[in-house]
């Protein structure tokens, strides 16, 4: 993960809507859909680009993927962060 694909990641607003909704545990893209006026295509194209920036994980159950944060990684940009107020 490089840091400009994840601030990339996090600039879309509705992506930060996926992110907040993944905080109550794992969902499928029909139910994240179920939040937004957008296709299933739509929400699959932002969850691509949260899987790219390892913000999110997907595992198939059956017939069905399953979406997951990913909080390692938001871990990882609290540290960067912190850093700068270090110096």
């Amino acid at each position: 993960m490089s840091i400009n694909e994840l601030f990339k990641a996090l600039s879309d607003e509705n992506r930060r809507k996926i992110l907040d909704l993944l905080r109550d545990g794992d969902l499928t893209v029909g139910e994240i859909a179920d939040h937004f006026e957008m296709s299933k295509p739509g929400i699959s194209q932002h969850l691509s680009v949260l899987k790219n920036a390892n913000l999110v994980y997907a595992e198939k159950k059956g017939q069905y993927v399953y979406y997951s944060l990913n909080s390692s990684v938001f871990q990882d940009v609290m540290k960067w962060i912190i850093q700068f107020n270090q110096r």
